[in-house]
């Protein structure tokens, strides 16, 4: 792909990412948001994105205002009922972040406790639903970017429908750039937003959910402005947003799309990111720096590297050396470890990875680090 026409820094986070000139072009135009050509480029873009997933059939789109969080509440508090009950994975700040959310709504949640570099164990996690029939729900994070850690997907759905379960992902770190097929991994819904994978923007996430489970939460939400069911149904009965919607993060993520089938879909992106991300990891083991998961557990979405023991080593500097540089890092995020991040998503490739690499040396040079 084309990189990036910018003299702004590189963002190697997980959102929000380094775009390409043609989808911030895009939001040079202004919409009006009852406007037949904005109903028509919202459709659009739905139909890709449930295209992504393969969920054509089975699933339906709807997009919500906001960041990936509000869309995450949206859908735990739309499609689970108040009665339900969440088994959550635990390794990290994001699958914290749901116990939050459905501490807050008063949901049952029951913890399972895994070690920050310690992926789902789809026949632990089948024991664990076995042992409590009282769980109606799995809420899972597909890739955890407090350390870049993926879980098997497919093997996990395969457990909870066994189970007779629904299965709730946050993909908010994966769609589309690894591979989710809806057609052969059932799930109630599939969470992500416009500022990730796809390249797109902030300000929008949106759900991928089962026709039959959102047709059947219409009483469930505790919210308004976050009720899926009450959006879907009036977009589907007007075309239009319920509210004020974000035209221009709509606009971008249109063009955004229209890039990721250019440069070959889900696989291409996967094929970039794998690039970025085995470059990264061998430069900097080459540097001194340890990767914090094992090789079979890293996603190609952000990878966490362990604080180095020298002396003259102070994360803010060093920060700072690379931003001055061209390059936002990213703090760690763990409690048992001292780490930094390094993002491989966005619409980088391995010569911005390699130039970090160069800056990286250079710093620690500046640093005195040995």
């Amino acid at each position: 792909m084309n990189a990036p026409t910018s003299h702004a820094p590189i963002l190697l986070t997980p959102g929000p990412l380094t775009t390409h000139l043609e989808t911030r072009q895009a939001m040079l135009r202004d919409w009006g948001s009852w406007d037949q050509p904005f109903n028509a480029l919202t459709a659009q873009v739905c139909d890709r994105l449930l295209r992504i997933v393969h969920g054509e059939h089975a699933h339906v789109c709807i997009p919500l205002q906001g960041s990936g969080t509000f869309a995450v509440e949206a859908a735990l508090g739309t499609l689970i009922a108040p009665t339900g009950k969440v088994l959550v994975p635990m390794q990290g700040a994001y699958c914290e972040r749901i116990v939050k959310i459905l501490t807050i709504l008063g949901k049952g949640v029951v913890r399972y406790d895994l070690q920050e570099d310690q992926p789902v164990d789809p026949a632990q996690l089948e024991a664990l639903l076995n042992a409590d029939p009282t769980v109606t729900h799995v809420a899972l994070v597909h890739c955890e970017t407090t350390t870049g850690l993926l879980n098997p997907l497919t093997r996990i759905a395969e457990a909870v429908e066994r189970c007779g379960r629904q299965l709730i992902v946050d993909a908010m770190s994966t769609f589309g750039a690894l591979p989710i097929d809806l057609r052969h991994t059932r799930a109630a819904a599939v969470i992500s937003a416009s500022g990730k994978c796809l390249e797109g923007v902030p300000g929008m996430g949106f759900v991928i959910a089962d026709r039959g489970v959102l047709q059947s939460s219409a009483a469930n939400s505790h919210s308004l402005a976050l009720d899926l069911h009450d959006q879907w149904q009036y977009m589907q009965a007007t075309t239009q947003w319920r509210y004020t919607p974000p035209t221009h993060v709509m606009a971008a993520l249109h063009t955004a799309l229209e890039l990721h089938e250019r440069e070959g879909g889900v696989a291409a992106r996967a094929a970039r990111y794998q690039d970025n991300c085995a470059t990264l990891i061998t430069g900097m083991r080459a540097l001194g720096f340890v990767p914090y998961l094992r090789e079979a557990d890293q996603a190609p979405i952000i990878a966490t590297f362990h604080a180095p023991r020298d002396a003259a080593y102070d994360f803010a500097t060093f920060y700072q050396s690379m931003r001055a540089k061209g390059f936002v890092l990213y703090p760690g995020k763990l409690t048992r470890a001292a780490t930094f991040r390094i993002g491989c998503i966005g619409a980088i490739t391995r010569d911005d990875i390699t130039r970090m690499l160069q800056s990286v040396r250079q710093t620690m040079l500046e640093m005195g680090m040995h």
